[in-house]
């Protein structure tokens, strides 16, 4: 909502709205300027499809956001993200330092007072207290219409069992793996005639149109977490 002054009164509004309505329906609240861009951090790995779609959302003006940096286990993707004049951070993870190398993405993310984490394709598993630290703010693609496939190959399952639709979710990461409340999902119909390859290959342009629609959502403060699903606001 719009109301002359809001901003300059912002700390009166807030300190009423809390004694006058908030405590008397016992509510969790915060309010969220609209004028204020949102800091979003990104963790890929390999693919490039979606920080690509990500990035170029971001400099065509589609995404009010500032990112501050791109992290990721592997260093493929380095070139890709600093053609778009960004930090790159190459953080080789190892199941034996990868509570060190979370304690540097927790860093990062602090240092650059990130509001939101997106796993544009991140292909680990995050420790249950890293998702602790940023409740319902760490957006994830699955390249699958979940709950159908999880896991890491789902493209393969879907091809095996001959499936007719394929799909994509962003979904909320929490610490039941792909479990998370779902923010969007999307499908595409698929025939006999494609082989995996193909599978994947539309997938992927999935994959990029639903974590954008997602993270639009994420930006706008569209949605709201109630246990363990979603109300997205059009």
């Amino acid at each position: 909502f719009h109301l002359p002054g809001l901003e300059g009164a912002r700390e009166s509004f807030e300190r009423a709205f809390g004694a006058e309505v908030a405590a008397e329906f016992a509510m969790t609240w915060r309010v969220a300027s609209a004028a204020r861009r949102k800091r979003m951090a990104i963790l890929a790995s390999r693919y490039d499809h979606c920080v690509q779609e990500l990035l170029w959302r971001c400099r065509s003006g589609d995404f009010a956001v500032e990112v501050p940096f791109v992290a990721s286990n592997h260093p493929d993707l380095g070139e890709l993200v600093a053609s778009f004049g960004l930090p790159y951070h190459h953080l080789p993870v190892s199941p034996a330092t990868k509570a060190e190398q979370e304690a540097r993405l927790l860093a990062l993310c602090a240092a650059a007072q990130t509001d939101f984490i997106v796993l544009a394709r991140y292909m680990q598993i995050l420790s249950s207290g890293f998702v602790a630290r940023y409740p319902s703010r760490i957006l994830n693609i699955h390249h699958s219409f979940l709950p159908a496939f999880v896991g890491a190959n789902p493209y393969r399952s879907a091809y095996a069992r001959g499936v007719k639709l394929i799909g994509a979710t962003a979904h909320y990461v929490t610490e039941a793996l792909d479990e998370g409340p779902i923010i969007e999902q999307d499908v595409r119909r698929v025939t006999h005639r494609d082989d995996e390859a193909d599978l994947v290959r539309i997938g992927r342009e999935v994959e990029r149109a639903v974590l954008a629609r997602a993270v639009a959502a994420e930006l706008e403060d569209r949605i709201l977490v109630f246990e363990n699903k979603t109300i997205v606001f059009e």
